[in-house]
């Protein structure tokens, strides 16, 4: 019904210069639907609300109605302002009537004035009909601004903080009167709120918005939650803390990172290097052990980086929004996201990134809760059977972002046994360490996660491990080192020192005789924080899938000897599966973007003065999965026709 169109909106100084406050924001909002903007003050929650109600112009881009440019103020959008905005001299029936007149002025008076009470009784306050605003309580006159603005029928409502100076009492019968009013009226509405328990109880999306200047949409949240709601069913749902979680941690990051901006840089390049004092970005999972090794070990300090803070990052889209706001210097990455950020994930303008090197190679698994293993489903194909005799229970199944291997191998595992991944199950994204409190509370059915997540359900009873990488695929790139590309072309010498000191930990890693001491690392709490009983099975073995009797699986997670090399059969399966799954378009120029992602020759470099030759093997021509999911590595497009041509044709479009 409404779209954002990649709005910039840059307001002029004082004394020259410009600040700018919203930066490249796409948003699409359906008929219906209830949308909340959160974030830190000065994210431009308001400003955006503004250019929603016409009443400013973004700099660039534009705000479309039902395909048609808004380009002032209508009475199809209309505002309720935290101040009520209520003529003190005309009482609440006539500060109503004085919109309906203005819009409806064609309408006879009866019409009219049966449109206003109607909109009075709406809002319970046919008592008060008759009052002044003096008379009125605070919440009384917010109720009536909503009236005035329901009573000419918008096709959006627009809420501007509506109950931020009620009391906590008022504010929660509000919340409930808006809920119902927005469900009887059928009304379409953007909020902007600073509660996070309010954006849950009354919106079907969260937007989540960054520090400005430069604000953009840092996470965007659905909300599973049933309709009707009230306070108290929303909080017993069990999404419900994991979403407040979420949120509360996306906040607490963006007050982080704006505090961290305000810092004075730490240390003085030196050792021929640009930066020597680096912020680097991971997630809690067995995988990060080459950046915990590098720290904790002196590789870091071995090659001239005197000072690195590690950051754990509560979700991949923190992480995200931290390279791009340049919080981070870098990170690990989950394989695909370097080319979904240098593609543009999410309608997201595209920001070119850089990867010289991979930090690992499997380490995944999908794990399904026990009661399948109890049903007799000990494959695909009986997870098949399973759904076609359970069509009433459609099955859940967690991964933990769109552009990681752990949503490409999932959707092709389902595939491979004739499940529609878009249409059979319902597919989430989970961070990592929410996964087994997520299936114990029954929100899941399964997950495809990295260790130890899958070894903490199989040991927590809850779960059993269906399939794992080495025999969905292995070999597959799992995490990489990813940089911005206008960082590494302005600190190269420190992109190299960083890939140096990455690729000796990783052959420090990959060493049996180090596993146990690396399980001991990974167990502090700020690292991955799991107990070393979780932790070994993926590093020490043997593996425990929850069917018996655990075996060696020496070949789960794989650090180092070839593993480091950027390869390009990762890079154009990467790309392909983000088109044939509707993640980014399949880019005309995809060898290019392989080429310009991937910095192999930065890899040979480091490789060959660490003595890690790579020889000559010859590079594949083609991956096939299952036995039967062929991709030939130099006609991707061949793979689209046949498993997804809305892709190609949207890339046509293009």
């Amino acid at each position: 019904m409404f779209t954002v169109d990649h709005v910039t909106q840059v307001f002029p100084l004082q004394g020259g210069g410009s600040y700018v406050a919203l930066r490249d924001i796409f948003l699409d909002i359906a008929e219906g639907e209830f949308l909340s903007l959160v974030g830190h003050s000065g994210c431009g929650k308001s400003t955006l609300l503004n250019l929603l109600a016409g009443l400013s112009q973004a700099s660039e881009g534009g705000i479309l109605m039902n395909g048609r440019q808004i380009t002032a103020p209508g009475p199809e959008r209309m505002v309720v302002f935290q101040n009520y905005s209520l003529l003190p001299w005309k009482t609440v029936r006539q500060n109503i009537a004085l919109a309906v007149d203005n819009v409806f002025a064609t309408k006879a008076i009866a019409e009219r004035s049966a449109i206003v009470e109607h909109n009075i009784q709406l809002v319970n306050l046919k008592a008060a009909a008759d009052k002044y605003p003096r008379e009125l309580s605070g919440g009384m006159k917010q109720r009536v601004a909503i009236a005035r603005a329901l009573a000419i029928r918008p096709k959006l409502l627009l809420l501007d903080e509506p109950f931020g100076a009620l009391d906590a009492l008022t504010r929660g019968n509000l919340q409930q009167q808006l809920l119902r009013i927005c469900a009887e009226a059928g009304v379409t509405a953007v909020m902007v709120t600073h509660d996070v328990d309010e954006a849950l109880l009354l919106s079907d999306r969260v937007v989540l918005m960054t520090n400005g200047p430069e604000a953009h949409i840092g996470q965007i949240l659905e909300v599973p939650l049933p309709r009707p709601r009230s306070q108290l069913t929303a909080v017993k749902h069990p999404s419900y803390y994991a979403l407040r979680a979420e949120m509360v941690g996306f906040l607490n990051d963006q007050r982080r990172a704006r505090q961290q901006r305000l810092k004075p840089a730490a240390a003085i390049a030196a050792n021929g290097l640009e930066k020597v004092n680096l912020s680097i970005g991971f997630i809690p999972l067995s995988d990060c052990a080459p950046l915990v090794v590098a720290q904790e070990k002196g590789f870091f300090k071995r090659h001239g980086l005197e000072q690195v803070e590690l950051r754990r990052e509560a979700n991949w889209k923190s992480l995200e929004t931290h390279v791009r706001q340049g919080v981070l210097d870098a990170a690990q990455m989950v394989a695909g996201l370097p080319y979904a950020m240098a593609l543009g994930l999410r309608g997201q303008a595209p920001l070119p990134m850089v990867t010289a090197l991979t930090l690992s190679r499997n380490g995944n698994a999908i794990t399904l809760h026990r009661s399948f293993q109890e049903a007799g489903v000990h494959d695909v194909a009986g997870l098949q059977r399973w759904i076609a005799a359970h069509p009433q229970k459609r099955p859940v199944f967690a991964m933990v972002h769109p552009a990681s291997m752990h949503n490409f191998l999932l959707r092709a595992w389902l595939a491979s046994g004739g499940i529609d991944p878009d249409k059979d199950v319902d597919l989430i994204v989970i961070p990592p360490p929410q996964m087994v409190a997520t299936l114990r509370a029954g929100t899941i059915n399964g997950f495809c996660v990295g260790e130890p997540w899958n070894s903490r359900a199989v040991k927590e009873g809850l779960g059993t491990v269906i399939a794992a990488d080495t025999e969905l695929w292995n070999g597959h790139c799992e995490k990489v080192l990813g940089v911005r590309e206008d960082w590494a072309s302005a600190h190269p010498r420190t992109h190299e020192a960083l890939v140096h000191a990455l690729l000796e930990a990783c052959r420090w890693c990959e060493q049996p005789a180090n596993r146990e001491e690396l399980a001991e690392l990974l167990s502090r709490a700020n690292f991955v924080g799991a107990d070393l009983d979780t932790l070994r099975p993926a590093l020490v073995g043997p593996f425990d899938r929850g069917l018996g009797e655990p075996v060696a699986e020496p070949q789960l997670l794989r650090f180092h000897g070839g593993v480091n090399a950027p390869e390009r059969q990762d890079a154009v399966w990467i790309i392909t599966q983000l088109a044939r799954w509707g993640i980014c378009p399949f880019p005309h120029d995809w060898q290019e973007v392989a080429d310009r992602v991937q910095h192999q020759y930065l890899y040979r470099r480091v490789a060959e003065a660490q003595g890690d030759q790579a020889g000559d093997q010859a590079e594949p021509t083609a991956i096939e999965l299952f036995g039967s999911d062929c991709l030939d590595l130099g006609d991707p497009l061949a793979y689209l026709r046949r498993h997804a041509p809305a892709a190609l044709r949207a890339a046509s479009a293009n």
